[in-house]
């Protein structure tokens, strides 16, 4: 993915990242500051235990977000936890708030900087297996061993490799000292109470998409100071960059349920509490030829649509035609590659015995559809009436 631009837009409580590539609006994302976002620390209030399967149990706990939140009892590489109710528990947010179910929380926390990922809890010191210039990623990796204090983990990030020494070894100081800040906080606040936020999710959007973003446009001049310091490029400073740049209207077309295709058929797409299933229609096209491009053609699409409407989970898609393995390994192919560089970690599982091909993508934060429409209280969600 090769972003061209950022527009950044806030309103009121509420702000929204949309990214534009060369073909036009590729991803968008919309955060809210009462909202417990990914990445967040708090101190949390226990609020009941429960029961879960194979004699295990967790916790649902107020982070004061208005939403009860949900811990597991079990974290690898930590003792499990014992808490009851009313008790005090630090914890991090790690997928947040959809649909009708609440944030799920660590208590391993990690804390990700520039080049580093501080993880307190961890021992070792691991790096991105996308740094290709092996050598500097060993020295790297003996230089944040030689500057580690106690017990303290780290996590090399892919661009580590641009840094020079100092700038790794001034990130550790600066991580450590947010996690410190933040024990302190946890001494002394009453939960349930914020204990860290994030940084603007923007910084973490250049940083992805540095080397093809060619202009930002944000809505403030103090937010444009901000990105000329991390972004060499174009910043544009616009008020209601989404209505300029058409973003409202494209929230609009991401939240139906077709998407026609250009050459012919369509992408009928479904959220469900399980899965999203997505059918590829042909229409009118009948031709076996006709019918494999346009299976291409809704690879690339069903990519793309995953990433706007920021999809996640089991996706299951059931393709135009034969569902024969000689008939989709060049789509299996085309999906592997369009999703080679996704920000949510995703795999094409490949070809499923009932013929539809299933992808496994990572569950950070809400789709569109949650963050724009709540469950309709009269059907509960089956949106069919009677004749």
């Amino acid at each position: 993915m090769k972003a061209e631009k950022i527009v950044y837009d806030r309103n009121d409580d509420a702000f929204g990242i949309a990214v534009f590539d060369a073909e036009g609006l590729m991803e968008i994302d919309i955060y809210n500051d009462h909202r417990a976002i990914e990445g967040n620390v708090y101190l949390g209030r226990i609020v009941k235990k429960i029961n879960l399967a194979n004699d295990k149990y967790g916790f649902m706990v107020n982070i004061g977000d208005g939403h009860e939140a949900f811990l597991n009892s079990y974290e690898p590489a930590l003792k499990e936890a014992n808490m009851n109710e009313g008790q005090s528990v630090v914890v991090q947010v790690s997928q947040e708030k959809r649909a009708e179910k609440g944030a799920k929380l660590v208590r391993n926390v990690q804390l990700v900087g520039t080049y580093l990922v501080y993880c307190p809890f961890k021992y070792s010191v691991e790096t991105s297996r996308k740094i290709e210039d092996v050598e500097k990623a060993e020295k790297y990796t003996k230089l944040v061993q030689e500057h580690s204090t106690g017990q303290e983990g780290w996590i090399l990030r892919t661009l580590a490799a641009e840094a020079s020494e100092q700038q790794i070894v001034d990130e550790m100081t600066a991580l450590r000292n947010i996690y410190e800040n933040i024990r302190k906080k946890a001494r002394v606040e009453q939960a349930p109470a914020l204990l860290y936020a994030k940084e603007n999710p923007l910084f973490e959007y250049i940083r992805r998409y540095r080397d093809s973003l060619k202009e930002i446009v944000v809505d403030t001049p103090k937010l444009a100071e901000e990105v000329k310091a991390a972004f060499s490029g174009t910043v544009t400073l616009k008020k209601e960059g989404f209505e300029e740049y058409g973003v409202d209207d494209a929230i609009v077309e991401a939240l139906k349920r077709t998407v026609k295709l250009k050459h012919g058929g369509s992408l009928q797409i479904e959220e469900t509490r399980a899965c999203v299933a997505i059918d590829v229609d042909s229409g009118n096209v009948h031709n076996v030829g006709d019918i494999d491009g346009l299976n291409m053609e809704a690879a690339k699409e069903i990519a793309r649509q995953v990433r706007l409407r920021n999809l996640s989970g089991k996706i299951i898609v059931d393709f135009a035609g034969s569902s024969e393995y000689r008939f989709m390994k060049n789509i299996i192919d085309c999906l592997e590659e369009e999703f080679a560089d996704d920000a949510c970690h995703s795999r094409v599982l490949g070809l499923s015995r009932a013929g539809n091909i299933e992808i496994l993508r990572q569950r950070r934060r809400p789709s569109l559809r949650d963050l724009y429409t709540v469950e309709c209280p009269t059907c509960s969600g089956t949106g069919r009436v009677e004749p």
